[in-house]
């Protein structure tokens, strides 16, 4: 394993067995007898995010296998991702077959070198996610995703869905950045149950004011750097409004520790107005 960072990273993602047994923390004591097996080769990936949107496209996989909305088609799609940084997100949509991806950042030359070289990639530095216009991408993507820092998802959400209209979007909630200072400890770690519920709510009640509506919320498989944790909400375009059930739903993902499990509003089997793909 080339650094601890990688090996904790698969420890967390549920990629470690130890004895035969999924290991759930990278401390765990071994000795020199213990069989530590990989359940999946490390691909390599340019940043632990990458692993935070395969955990989340592989719940949703696995939701779908039991009888729940098909998620995002990423294999052949146009993509965005906004907040791309060094292209862990755009890493994982390539690997699964994307054809093309902008990676968008309002920062200057983080992407890694591999990516920015690869002809399906399309690079946008210096862009304010907030400020996005239409015009300003090469074509309109059928799938976004995001990974921002330091500014709020609710004041972001509008310029994505007006630059991808028809697109599902795949996007991660970190509430370190949606709840006030106040509800912040010491160390910038959101730390209680209700205020995850709360940051996770917010972000779903805005984005069914741009007319979208939520389709299913899991926990990140991985935390933040900090410990903060991370959730992921799939939005797919629609005139359906909120309902109660859309708290349930974000209740049980705060609830789960693990984070390989994606959950669902009661109503998300209910077609909506216009559905995101490749069309």
């Amino acid at each position: 394993m080339p650094s601890r960072t990688r090996a904790a990273a698969l420890v967390r993602a549920g990629a470690v067995r130890v004895d035969g047994t999924v290991a759930t923390r990278p401390a765990l004591p071994v000795s020199s007898a213990t069989e530590v097996t990989l359940d999946a080769p490390d691909r390599s990936y340019v940043s632990r995010a990458a692993y935070k949107l395969a955990g989340a496209l592989d719940a949703l996989e696995v939701g779908a296998s039991h009888g729940r909305p098909a998620p995002p088609v990423v294999a052949g799609a146009r993509c965005l991702d906004v907040g791309a940084s060094t292209g862990g997100f755009t890493q994982v949509l390539l690997e699964r077959g994307a054809a093309g991806v902008i990676a968008l950042d309002v920062g200057h030359g983080q992407l890694d070198s591999t990516l920015r070289g690869d002809p399906r990639v399309h690079v946008i530095e210096g862009c304010n996610a907030r400020e996005l216009q239409p015009e300003a991408l090469p074509y309109a993507p059928t799938v976004v995703v995001a990974d921002l820092s330091f500014i709020s998802l609710r004041l972001v959400l509008p310029a994505l869905v007006r630059a991808a209209p028809r697109a599902d979007l795949l996007l991660m909630v970190k509430p370190q950045f949606e709840v006030g200072r106040e509800r912040l400890g010491r160390d910038g770690v959101v730390r209680t149950a209700a205020a995850h519920e709360s940051a996770v709510l917010d972000v779903v009640t805005t984005a069914v004011e741009c007319g979208l509506r939520l389709v299913a919320v899991a926990a990140s498989s991985l935390p933040g750097p900090s410990g903060n944790r991370e959730f992921f909400c799939w939005f797919q375009r629609s005139a359906a409004r909120g309902t109660a059930s859309v708290q349930e739903a974000v209740r049980a993902a705060v609830a789960d520790a693990a984070g390989r499990t994606a959950y669902y509003p009661a109503d998300a089997d209910a077609h909506p107005e216009a559905h995101g793909g490749n069309e």
